[in-house]
């Protein structure tokens, strides 16, 4: 074990599970029992890893996993300080970043995730387009009001309440942020004139409310009259929230759905893994939702022996069956093209070599 201790998030603070897989194209020794790892990071993949953990702890019981849903951002400086065995961000690490890291780093995607729109509009019936300069405008703070004409004239026919919007934003360190803002960035000149880039903390309106994590942004939405707010498909499917359906860069409106998510991912499934992360900031494609973000799992390329092994084993799973599972829950299935890439990358962590044994001088 590398680190002695439990870790505690803010959502489901600590997940525990036993991992173990045996391919048809590897035949790995048995691992040793007692094996605990630690993992912190994204809550936009945690509901996933979550369920991940459940497949395996109902039969096996050789290893301990321990995930902590922070963040993106407390994520990454865990792993980088050496607090936790793997990290996961929606994030991609630079690779100057990478580099300062001890131990080295291989990155991995795990899974893809679409950043939607949830609103909680009582009384509104019908479905809400909002066009990108209007969403842009909407969390600057230059867009007040639901019945506004830039609003209104997307929605014809459609009753729009005169009703202060209220935005909700994340608080925290958060790739989910970076997501949304990255995709900002591209679409808005608004965006670009206020001074705002992308980044996983950025400067919001004033009156914007703040909430922690994925779930804490769902929550809020849920119980908040007149809201709008960003969050991972996922959650606000969860609770029942309606989400808008976006303009994309072919003009068209495009709900979240696991087709158009897909879509989105086309034109990212070439190349190297380095590419992935700008490949889907504004997707091309008449069928291509918007915001589609790639989500990661940090590893160091040396382990001890049996740490290495579960490592590669359960990624190596989440790329295999695990992407069957990640459908049902509101996540994207890596393209084939991705996971034969992340496939080469996991080769890349080895178990660390032994420690030479004392010699006794007489």
């Amino acid at each position: 074990m590398l680190l002695p201790g439990k870790l505690t998030g803010p959502w489901a603070a600590t997940l525990a599970g036993a991992f173990w897989l045996a391919t048809a194209a590897v035949s790995a020794p048995a691992l040793a029992d007692g094996i605990e790892l630690h993992g912190a990071g994204s809550t936009l993949a945690a509901p996933l890893y979550e369920k991940w953990i459940g497949e395996y702890q109902r039969t096996h019981n050789s290893v301990i996993l321990h995930y902590a849903a922070v963040g993106s951002g407390e994520g990454v400086a865990r792993f980088a300080s050496g607090a936790v065995d793997f990290g996961a961000s929606d994030v991609a690490l630079a690779s100057e970043k990478a580099a300062k890291i001890a131990g080295g780093v291989v990155q991995v995607p795990s899974t893809a995730g679409m950043v939607v729109l949830a609103y909680n509009l009582p009384g509104f019936k019908g479905e809400l387009k909002l066009p990108q300069d209007v969403y842009s405008d909407i969390f600057l703070g230059r867009i007040h009001s639901w019945d506004d004409p830039r609003i209104a004239g997307a929605n014809p026919g459609l009753k729009l309440p005169a009703r202060t919007i209220a935005v909700v934003v994340r608080q925290d360190s958060s790739g989910t942020t970076y997501a949304f803002t990255s995709h900002l960035a591209a679409v808005s000149k608004n965006w670009g004139v206020e001074g705002r880039g992308a980044g996983t903390v950025v400067a919001w309106p004033h009156e914007a409310m703040n909430a922690r994590g994925n779930e804490g942004v769902a929550s809020r939405i849920k119980i908040a009259d007149n809201s709008i707010g960003y969050v991972e498909y996922g959650f606000a499917r969860r609770l029942g929230l309606k989400v808008a359906a976006l303009q994309n860069s072919e003009g068209r409106f495009v709900l979240p759905s696991p087709e158009a998510g897909e879509a989105a991912m086309v034109s990212s499934a070439t190349g190297s893994l380095d590419g992935l992360g700008a490949s889907i900031v504004n997707p091309h494609g008449p069928e291509a939702y918007p915001i589609v973000t790639y989500s990661w799992l940090l590893l160091h390329r040396h382990y001890p022996p049996e740490q290495a092994r579960v490592l590669k084993s359960f990624v190596l799973f989440a790329l295999g069956d695990g992407q069957k599972q990640a459908l049902n829950l509101g996540y994207i299935a890596l393209p084939p093209a991705v996971t034969e890439l992340a496939k080469a990358a996991v080769v890349e962590i080895d178990a660390e070599p032994a420690a030479p044994t004392p010699t006794t001088r007489n």
